[in-house]
């Protein structure tokens, strides 16, 4: 037998092949790292399993050292590390946000500390945090115009409200940001620009991690959960791990202990939560490839473009699936059409004479052979329209990354976005032409 050519060599090659396509490059020699992990120290946190990497496809995430194992706490994070509403409070904000009328939302207290410790350069005692985070995101509200105006219709719809949303933040932000002139040297306008503040919203937005509910007088009573967390924030996010976070009040630490095993010199990962790339996207910046929670959205008037016309009682059906809540969220998934998507065309698509039947169909009840038929029928050429039009709007991408160089990283995360959804497409056609067979 030739020299690696047996079944021993087979498996060491594809150890090999599977960990360079898994293994990150260490980037703890950095300077920006070495000055956060002293940073850290000082307050007490001393991690020795994992480490700054860089990984293909994920970017920037943590290494193990060690392996993994199922059940271990992967991280604890003591509160001294912690940025909430209370190191606000605790700052040369403070005085400016007690006596604010009305008294300032937990999000701008946290973005206000934000854009100033920025600001504050040198001097800030968070540098080393702040030297570690994105200088810009990819959330759609970062992206140009021209790519948010290539995302599916219903992530587009979201993104304009984003968008609207952070601009009324800022505008309503101004009198209170002109109120901290006392502290700062440059006009104003100047230290807190759209830009600045868009930054720190993104920062909060993307990296914040759940804790305890807390009140306080000074801050308005929406919500205060969020704590920006150094370090952890680093762990990038994958649909298939379980894990439990959370703060323990005995240890007084934020620790994460994972459900999943990982081996050595492999990216460490936790979850965000099961959402579908629409909401990762809209949320953090990034779309996760073979998400499995991953789906395909069917507007309303997707919906019914291929009902006739002619249907005396199209308005009533429709005006049932909206009192029932079943215009919202039909979606074909890596398994084909959702129940919802099939239960609102089974109700469309229901006889003149099977009418009273719909609380039924509701139900998930079968009405008869020739409903079940027309409905698969009608969401196949739903899913076949949607090919053509993710198909179309792929082409539409790479047009746009041929003529606008300077926008290729946006461009590239909306093709990825399109290229899933076309993925997800291909299979639910696979499964309702399954479906249709077995109806025949």
């Amino acid at each position: 037998m030739q020299k690696g050519r047996g079944r021993t060599s087979r498996i060491r090659r594809r150890k090999l092949t599977r960990s360079s396509e898994s293994r990150g490059v260490n980037e703890s020699h950095k300077p920006e790292f070495i000055e956060l992990k002293k940073w850290l120290k000082d307050r007490n946190f001393e991690d020795t399993n994992l480490i700054p990497a860089r990984f293909p496809g994920t970017g920037r995430g943590l290494m193990s050292k060690k392996p993994v194992r199922e059940g271990q706490m992967i991280i604890s994070l003591p509160e001294s590390c912690l940025l909430t509403t209370d190191t606000v409070i605790r700052s040369s904000l403070g005085a400016y946000i007690t006596k604010w009328k009305p008294p300032p939302s937990p999000l701008l207290a946290l973005c206000t500390f934000l854009v100033s410790q920025r600001h504050a350069g040198e001097q800030s005692v968070w540098k080393p945090y702040l030297d570690v985070l994105p200088k810009s995101y990819t959330c759609p509200v970062c992206l140009e115009p021209e790519v948010a105006n290539l995302l599916p219709e219903p992530l587009k719809t979201k993104a304009e409200e984003q968008r609207t949303s952070v601009q009324e933040f800022f505008a309503s932000s101004r009198d209170f940001f002109s109120s901290l002139q006392p502290l700062f040297e440059e006009a104003i306008d100047t230290v807190f620009s759209y830009s600045a503040l868009l930054w720190a919203w993104c920062t909060v937005n993307t990296r914040a991690v759940y804790l305890r509910a807390r009140r306080r007088a000074c801050l308005s009573s929406e919500p205060d959960t969020c704590a920006l967390a150094p370090y952890l924030d680093l762990l990038n996010h994958s649909p298939s791990v379980q894990v439990k976070a959370a703060f323990n009040e005995e240890t007084g630490c934020y620790g994460i202990r994972t459900a999943s095993s990982c081996r050595k010199h492999e990216e460490v990962f936790i979850c965000y939560g099961p959402h579908d790339n629409h909401r990762l996207l809209l949320e953090y910046g990034f779309v996760s490839p073979c998400n499995p929670h991953a789906c395909v959205y069917v507007s309303r008037e997707i919906l019914v473009k291929y009902l006739p016309s002619v249907d005396k009682q199209m308005n009533k059906k429709i005006s049932i699936l909206k009192e029932h809540g079943f215009l919202e969220n039909l979606t074909f998934g890596w398994d084909g059409p959702s129940w919802r998507l099939l239960t609102a065309l089974k109700l469309l698509c229901l006889e003149a004479e099977k009418f009273a039947c719909w609380t039924k169909v509701l139900l998930g009840e079968v009405i008869s052979d020739t409903n079940e038929k027309t409905s698969l029928n009608i969401a196949q050429k739903i899913c076949y329209y949607l090919l053509e039009e993710t198909t179309a709007a792929l082409q539409k991408v790479s047009h746009m990354k041929d003529e606008k160089v300077s926008l290729i990283n946006q461009l590239a995360l909306v093709e990825t976005l399109w290229t899933e959804e076309l993925k997800i497409l291909k299979a639910a056609a696979e499964t309702l032409r399954s479906l249709q067979t077995t109806l025949v």
